[in-house]
């Protein structure tokens, strides 16, 4: 599914078109989920993947996309409990 947090492929912290790899913003086992409903970012490399502002090496930025993340599948897919009974906790 395309995300329903961008509707443009930009960089979701700064803007570029050039460099992007895809966020999935629940990962691991819930990855699946992330892709089924949307929940990811288009980002830079070093905004994806770079210490120490990427959001692989920075738990502030993983945990501000986390909460975006929910509050996206509230407004569009169901309730927070229905989000942790997908995700397995909430993270608002």
């Amino acid at each position: 599914m395309k995300s329903i947090m961008q509707s443009e492929k930009c960089c979701y912290i700064t803007g570029n078109t050039i460099g992007l790899e895809e966020h999935h913003i629940f990962g691991g086992s819930n990855r699946k989920y992330s892709e089924k409903y949307g929940l990811k970012v288009w980002l830079r490399h070093d905004w994806h993947n770079e210490p120490p502002y990427g959001v692989h090496h920075n738990k502030d930025f993983m945990q501000q996309l986390h909460e975006v993340g929910q509050k996206a599948f509230e407004e569009r897919w169901g309730s927070r409990e229905e989000f942790r009974s997908i995700f397995g906790k909430s993270y608002l």
